[in-house]
């Protein structure tokens, strides 16, 4: 073995490779498929979860931001069944709105960044899907 501590061994992992087009295609599609529960009961959750059954086994990028989305979606989900019987003492409604529009802007923003390429993880987001 040589001394020099620029040179790496030979079992070190290689770098991952970037994502494909049609990779940060899909990680963008996991995201933003949340914001059809605007229109279908249930969707936010419904979405990422069809996608990342889907390309889970074929492509890393998707199946770790499915996967991201799904957790959040479900954080989400949880907050607003909380907000449910804080409604009856008036914190809930403000508290739903909240929850609403940060949920909205943070899928925006996990949206725009897998399309970059880039891992996102969301900042409140419970990771029950391993």
């Amino acid at each position: 073995m040589s001394d020099n501590p620029y040179t790496s061994p030979a079992s070190a992992p290689a770098p991952e490779a970037a994502p494909s087009a049609d990779e940060k295609t899909w990680g963008m599609i996991a995201h933003l498929s949340a914001l059809c529960g605007f229109v279908v009961p249930f969707g936010t959750i419904i979405g990422p979860l069809v996608v990342w059954l889907i390309k889970k086994d074929t492509m890393p990028f998707v199946a770790d931001q499915g996967r991201e989305s799904l957790n959040f979606q479900i954080t989400v989900a949880i907050a607003f069944v909380i907000c449910i019987p804080l409604m009856f003492v008036l914190i809930g409604i403000p508290l739903a709105i909240v929850v609403g529009i940060g949920a909205l802007v943070l899928t925006i923003i996990a949206g725009i960044k897998a399309q970059n390429g880039e891992m996102y993880r969301y900042p409140f987001a419970l990771r029950l899907v391993k």
